[in-house]
């Protein structure tokens, strides 16, 4: 272990545990900020068209977030490697930090320093982000470990904390990048009608501050209050251990191969899980823009608002969850069950957005915001159902020898699971029919330009909440077919799973700090000791 400085006592845990609360909460703060306004920046109009984006369809949009998000689950695998074997945990954390932070600043150049070239500099911006995530995300959490002896009860109460650092961090980031696009919003005047724009790019601003201030929490105090914890890359310590296990080279034995089958078994049904839950950022975050009255009485509640919903949420019912758990004592469900129930979840949350939808086909001009938070509320509670579930099982199925690597194949299921989601989303896309649409309007006598534009819109907009309620029926149908087979095989599993099912937390502080390794900000990485 690395020396561990002695620094004092905070609310009686080491005071390093709040200085890596205080770098991790911001860089969650600055990470969602920007997947808050990603792709209603994507599919803003352009300037002087009554917007301050890219002006991307709505398909091309949602897939490029599939894409990006995919890749931020993936490249901690590389950022992990590069810490373990030659930069050491706290270089790669002030390097991952600094190259996002360029990359958020990147993303808010005004367009009018780089014309002809806005696709480019966003691409590259976006670039920077991954790099920066895979050096930054695999680090932090193993270091919180670090500042406990083997066997300190206190570690389980730590993990808790910080995880509601996380949490707390991606609330604010909704909240407060709102407040940064709107405020440095103007007005201006298209086909002679005054329209507000949002400048997403003062939101991508404030997200780029959000990961500068994590950065010099690291640097200022990390000295003084983690000593030499994260500074030495561990690949020695790897390879003495690696001495010790050489008994532990042979063939896998039958009992393996039945718990490897179960985990490939969960992966599959993490990537349904997933594929629905990030509709969050993409899909949902769009219909919220779009087709949501988001009035409440005279206020509008801005869009990126929605994005912290999930945070809350977990923050509200983590604790009840994990009280639960230890209430029912021997009636507690078996994992592939909670993980059936959290399918099953996610299958009702999009019975909200069907109703929404539905409202609209009645002749609503727009849904109720309360169909999205009925959806949220629901898929939160999925969430905390399955996500600390698949985490734990890995790191009780997994041989010890491979236990690196199918936390490996885990984060690359969730991926996956992300890419799924954007091209799910993608198929709200009606751009490919505008000349049907024009067709259309011009068949009804429409031939002034202003009015034809507003007559296109008004179909693309229908069609794409035919698209939607489709979609989310598909979603709904999903979840819940999923969850029944899940729930009907889970006694199969759990006989492959050869008494690994048997290790559950016997105290709520471990309860909840299972429940708070989430990934709706799902951040949670094993608590394994580097």
């Amino acid at each position: 272990m690395s020396n561990t400085p002695s620094q004092g006592t905070l609310l009686g845990h080491p005071k390093g545990l709040f200085l890596l609360f205080g770098t991790e909460l911001w860089e969650r703060f600055s990470y969602y900020a920007m997947r808050a306004i990603l792709v209603l920046y994507l599919v803003d109009k352009v300037s002087g068209q009554g917007g301050n984006g890219l002006g991307w369809t709505e398909q091309d949009a949602i897939s490029l977030y599939g894409t990006f998000t995919m890749l931020v689950y993936l490249t901690p695998l590389i950022g992990g490697w590069l810490a373990d074997n030659h930069l050491g945990q706290r270089k790669s954390i002030l390097i991952g930090g600094f190259l996002m932070a360029m990359g958020q600043f990147t993303l808010a150049m005004p367009h009018g320093w780089f014309v002809g070239q806005e696709n480019t500099v966003f691409y590259a911006g976006l670039a920077l982000l991954i790099c920066g995530n895979g050096m930054f995300k695999p680090n932090i959490s193993t270091m919180v470990g670090d500042l406990y002896e083997d066997g300190d009860h206190r570690r389980d109460g730590a993990f808790t904390i910080f995880y509601m650092g996380i949490n707390i961090g991606a609330f604010l980031s909704g909240i407060l990048v709102a407040s940064a696009y709107q405020s440095f919003g103007y007005t201006e005047i298209v086909n002679g009608k005054e329209i507000f724009v949002n400048n997403y790019q003062a939101g991508f601003a404030a997200a780029g501050f959000g990961m500068l201030l994590s950065l010099v929490i690291q640097g200022i105090f990390a000295r003084k209050l983690l000593g030499d914890i994260g500074t030495v890359p561990v690949a020695k310590l790897k390879a003495n251990q690696a001495s010790k296990d050489e008994g532990q080279t042979g063939p896998l034995s039958k009992v393996e191969r039945d718990r490897i089958k179960v985990i490939f078994v969960l992966g599959l049904f993490t990537i349904v899980f997933w594929a629905g839950f990030e509709q969050a950022g993409g899909l949902m975050n769009i219909y919220a823009d779009k087709f949501t009255d988001r009035m409440v009485g005279s206020f509008e509640v801005p869009t990126a608002w929605f994005q912290s919903i999930n945070a809350f949420f977990i923050v509200l019912f983590a604790p009840i969850f994990a009280s639960l758990w230890i209430k029912l004592g021997d009636k507690e469900p078996s994992s592939p069950a909670k993980f059936a129930l959290g399918l099953f979840l996610l299958g009702l949350g999009f019975l909200f957005m069907v109703a929404a939808s539905m409202q609209i086909a009645g002749g609503d001009a727009k849904a109720s915001l309360w169909w999205l938070v009925g959806a949220y509320l629901f898929h939160t509670l999925g969430e905390l159902c399955l996500s600390p579930v698949g985490l734990s099982m890995v790191t009780k199925l997994a041989p010890v020898k491979l236990a690196s690597l199918f936390m490996g194949l885990w984060f690359f299921f969730t991926g996956l699971a992300n890419y799924v989601a954007g091209f799910v989303g993608s198929l709200i896309g009606v751009h490919g029919d505008g000349e049907a649409f024009s067709s259309q309007c011009t068949a009804q006598g429409i031939t002034d330009a202003v009015k034809l534009t507003e007559c296109v819109d008004g179909l693309k907009e229908a069609a794409m909440i035919d698209k939607s309620l489709s979609i989310f029926i598909g979603l709904v149908i999903t979840g819940v077919v999923s969850a029944a087979i899940l729930y009907l095989i889970s006694d199969k599993l759990i006989d492959w799973m050869h008494g690994a099912e048997d290790s559950h937390p016997t105290t709520e502080d471990e309860a909840l700090e299972e429940e708070m390794q989430v990934t709706g900000t799902h951040e949670a990485m094993p608590e394994t000791k580097r």
